[in-house]
């Protein structure tokens, strides 16, 4: 850990990092004191969950080596902003591997759930609902009180509806029970046949040891095959139509509780076929506007860290 007169030194030239971790891919961006973004970049995805096991806290580790090394050449970091999926505030464990791997005081490490961080991209507290799909799913809203309130985003065992993940798992179940009905049924199917193509194979085994053994993330990109499926496949097509409306519930939930307000989604479900946000705005209430948003959560990440930058100056 460096001194207080190392980091005094550094940090007239430091700068901020942000970063936007998912179970899918993380990803960084570096800004100046005065909130330039100088560099961005992408990493292996990760969620605070790994903190649990041995094997995940070195898969953490090797992420943020691998991150400190990417980052070196532009500058010295000075201040951290990270949102993290999965994070709930109740652990010092990631904030002190990020400290630790950039020589930074824990003061200079802020974590959050990578929510909030996306959140603040899009709306100014109080005044809308985002609607966050990736690889899982998540209703958030951060109150004029700067308090933050959550509909859904309870992970994959439990629910996380209309998420990449659970896309994939719908149509693992749905394939695999099709083939307990009528054995070679997937022969007929297109979205099995794209699905038994990225896994490398039709039989059970194969299937088993994919979606057992592979992490959430790489499960979650067969989604795109049921996607990719989807205008010839009405299998295909309902499960993403059910994802919309499962991602509408939590929008629903959200102005229930605090009245009707503006909805934006955000995430890489929506890039994955119409019928998705199509489903979404039938589901629901049609006084509510919905827009789309490209989040840049890296970026705002990167931003929030440079205004904590000019504090410690």
């Amino acid at each position: 850990m460096p001194s207080d007169q190392q980091i005094s030194a550094q940090q007239s030239t430091a700068i901020a990092l942000g970063i936007d971790a998912g179970g899918t891919q993380t990803r960084w961006a570096l800004a100046s004191k005065d909130e330039q973004i100088l560099a961005s970049g992408t990493a292996a995805g990760l969620t605070a969950l790994q903190t649990d096991t041995h094997e995940g806290i070195q898969a953490l580790e090797q992420v943020f080596a691998g991150l400190a090394a990417a980052t070196s050449s532009h500058g010295q970091v000075g201040s951290i902003r990270a949102g993290i999926t999965g994070f709930g505030g109740d652990a010092r464990t990631l904030p002190d591997m990020l400290a630790d791997c950039f020589g930074l005081h824990q003061a200079h490490v802020s974590v959050s759930n990578d929510i909030e961080i996306a959140y603040l991209d899009i709306f100014k507290p109080g005044t809308g609902y985002l609607i966050y799909a990736g690889t899982g799913s998540i209703a958030a809203y951060i109150d004029g009180n700067c308090e933050f309130h959550r509909a859904g985003g309870r992970g994959y065992l439990l629910d996380d509806a209309g998420g990449g993940f659970w896309i994939a798992r719908e149509a693992m179940r749905q394939l695999w029970r099709a083939e307990d009905e009528h054995p070679d049924h997937w022969k007929e199917s297109e979205m099995a046949k794209r699905l038994f193509k990225l896994i490398g194979g039709n039989d059970w085994n194969i299937s088993r040891d994919f979606i057992y053994h592979r992490s959430r993330g790489d499960i979650g990109k067969l989604a795109l095959a049921v996607a990719a499926s989807a205008n010839s496949d009405p299998l295909a097509m309902a499960i993403l139509k059910n994802a919309g409306k499962e991602l509408a519930r939590l929008g629903t939930a959200m102005c229930t509780r605090f009245g009707n307000k503006p909805i934006a989604l955000a995430g890489r479900v929506q890039e994955l076929h119409p019928a998705i946000v199509e489903s979404l705005r039938l589901h629901l209430p049609p006084e509510i506007s919905l827009r789309q948003s490209t989040c840049e959560a890296h970026f705002s990440a990167a931003r929030l860290a440079a205004r904590q930058l000019k504090k410690q100056s």
